[in-house]
């Protein structure tokens, strides 16, 4: 009693909100609780004003609760805010989302949900289990025992008969999808869904994963059912995987997948590009195209349904096979016979590192098992058949290190599928025509077709720069025998950083003089977007700052200071590895030592130049 006490007032608390009791009854007080439903709970007006888009303040004129969606559950009460912000907008972000970008208008929502039963388990994390991770710090914990606790998040599942090898559960996972999803995207993202059956499946449940459509007595806002709904946006924007959890334990109470449908039509504008001719003979010829695209949204529904299941990103899955959906796949296009191959642009099914995340979370045990040793075996075994798994912070370009976890990449060696890409690239370009948009469209529209084309290997790029001063390692535990780390060998260094040059070339960044004469300027009502190649040439298309911007995009990924500090590091450990001077010898080798006897390549390679000084000057000078 007196140790609960003293962890008591060790710690801070947090007063959310103070209310004046209006009535009491039998020790029953009433509150209005309208004052805390109209308050800024999300922080709006400071979110706009960290991301410089203009200073606003809540109306209190203009706020009001919004019954439509206030609403009452068996296990959550939902209350729903109309709250106006009006302010100055600064930015562009608020002029495309608000019909008066003085005036922004937003639904806020607050809900109270009953926290579950007495009848859940948690399960320890491992850092090699794929799963996201809770944790808390128990005080009463012995000075020779970990203060931290740590388990995962999971939906609570049990068999009927655990004594069945295959057995339905008691109460199998359903996850319903918004009835406003248009067709043949709904089917997609239902098939997309229902694949996480086959990894409960193989840890002995029967149907005990489920997808369906939401019915219309249902409300998605209700607790009681995980929803996969279907958001509309005017701008970029991620999708979304999250969960309303149990704080106390990590058990999952629902699962709610947001899904933004421009990812489809961004997929759809790709395959616009890359195919030859599409549009030459017929309008309606567009297919391959949906096809692509629908490949594309059934493993985003895949995987945004795994975060809500409790699992975390798997970016080092493309190189086993693409063994994960929680990897973000980039679509694995070939040359067969020098044409466009699209037949394995995405992989089909779940994966089988899905199906270790699924046995480490949901493998059910008999009292008699010691779990602890039972889950080590499940990530042995995945381990031995060379499965690896890598999370975000080691896979993201600016900071990670890990030669082998990337996004939106392919393959086993990143130098090799970069090689490829650009192979890829060069071909498509080669084809481009008026015929990748259709009759009576403007030629506006087929530059903006074109964007992803020319940008088609920025993020193979980013993989293949990684491996420059890049290391391997896994997130080894004691015991466990994985290899802990180690520095890419010379030769992979080398292969990765001479792919990566070919980025710099003037002949791979040059638009063909032959393709320039599609892209006049901008037609009436067709302007410039984020989307948009700049221009510093006014209204005429600008092949230079096309070119600028991809050896950026290459540049700033290769010259990061932190890169710069791993060249010096690895090279002051291992004589034979490369060095910074080594890599920036490179650079201006393939830019600085470059001629053409063709002006406008000179002119492209200048621009090159100017970005390859800028780069270099910038980590000189950086206090990193």
């Amino acid at each position: 009693e007196f140790e609960k006490k003293s962890i008591e007032e060790a710690f801070a608390t947090s007063i959310i909100f103070g209310f004046p009791i209006k009535e009491t009854k039998n020790e029953k007080h009433l509150i209005d609780l309208t004052p805390f439903l109209l308050r800024d709970a999300h922080h709006v007006a400071k979110r706009l004003k960290n991301n410089n888009q203009g200073t606003y303040k809540l109306d209190k004129s203009r706020n009001v609760l919004w019954l439509e969606n206030t609403k009452a559950f068996p296990k959550n009460v939902e209350f729903e805010s109309l709250l106006t912000f009006v302010g100055d907008p600064k930015g562009r972000q608020i002029v495309t989302v608000a019909p008066d970008a003085n005036s922004i208008t937003i639904r806020q929502h607050i809900g109270f949900i009953e926290l579950p039963d007495d009848n859940y388990s948690p399960r320890i994390f491992d850092a090699r289990s794929g799963s996201f991770p809770m944790s808390y710090m128990d005080y009463s914990t012995p000075v020779w025992e970990p203060i931290k606790k740590q388990f995962i998040y999971r939906h609570r599942l049990h068999k009927k008969n655990p004594n069945l090898k295959l057995s339905e559960a008691v109460e199998p996972i359903v996850y319903y999808l918004d009835p406003g999803t248009p067709e043949p995207i709904r089917s997609a993202l239902l098939d997309g869904a229902s694949w996480w059956n086959q990894a409960f499946d193989a840890i002995g449940y029967k149907d005990a994963f489920q997808v369906k459509m939401l019915p219309p007595d249902a409300d998605p806002l209700d607790v009681r059912y995980n929803v996969i709904q279907w958001v509309h946006r005017s701008t970029r924007g991620w999708s979304y995987g999250g969960s309303i959890n149990d704080p106390r334990t990590g058990e999952i109470i629902k699962g709610h997948v947001s899904l933004g449908s421009l990812r489809i039509r961004q997929d759809f504008l790709i395959a616009q590009a890359l195919m030859n001719r599409p549009f030459e003979k017929d309008d309606q010829n567009y297919q391959t195209m949906l096809e692509l695209a629908l490949a594309r949204i059934r493993q985003l529904s895949a995987h945004e349904v795994g975060h809500t299941l409790g699992f975390a990103h798997n970016f080092a899955a493309s190189t086993n096979s693409r063994a994960s959906v929680m990897d973000y796949p980039h679509p694995k296009i070939t040359l067969k016979k020098d044409e466009i191959d699209f037949s394995e642009a995405y992989a089909t099914g779940i994966g089988e590192w899905d199906k270790v995340t699924v046995a480490y979370s949901y493998s059910q045990f008999d009292s008699k098992t010691n779990e602890r040793k039972a889950l080590n075996t499940i990530i042995s075994k995945a381990n031995e058949k060379g499965l690896r798994f890598i999370s975000d912070t080691d896979a993201r370009a600016q900071g990670g290190a890990h030669a082998l976890a990337h996004l939106w990449d392919n393959g086993k060696s990143a130098a090799s599928e970069l090689n490829n890409v650009l192979k890829v690239r060069e071909k498509a370009i080669s084809n481009f025509s008026k015929d990748n948009i259709r009759q009576n469209e403007p030629y506006s529209v087929l530059e903006d077709v074109f964007v992803p084309l020319y940008f088609f290997h920025r993020y193979q790029t980013e993989a293949a720069t990684k491996v420059v001063g890049g290391l391997d390692y896994n997130y080894a535990v004691k015991g466990d025998g994985q290899l802990i780390t180690k520095v890419i060998a010379v030769k992979s260094q080398k292969e990765a950083l001479s792919s990566v040059l070919k980025t710099l070339s003037a002949k791979t960044l040059a638009i063909p003089k032959s393709k320039l004469k599609l892209f006049p300027p901008r037609a009436y009502d067709y302007s410039r977007t984020r989307e948009s190649f700049s221009s510093k040439t006014g209204v005429a298309f600008d092949p230079f700052s096309a070119a600028s911007t991809s050896s950026e995009m290459t540049l700033q990924l290769l010259l990061h200071p932190e890169r710069a500090n791993r060249l010096i590091q690895q090279k002051s450990l291992e004589e034979k590895q490369i060095s910074l001077k080594y890599v920036l010898n490179e650079i201006i080798d393939k830019s600085f030592k470059k001629s053409h006897s063709d002006s406008y390549l000179n002119e492209v390679q200048q621009l090159i130049n100017v970005q390859v000084l800028q780069h270099i000057m910038n980590l000189a000078i950086n206090d990193k």
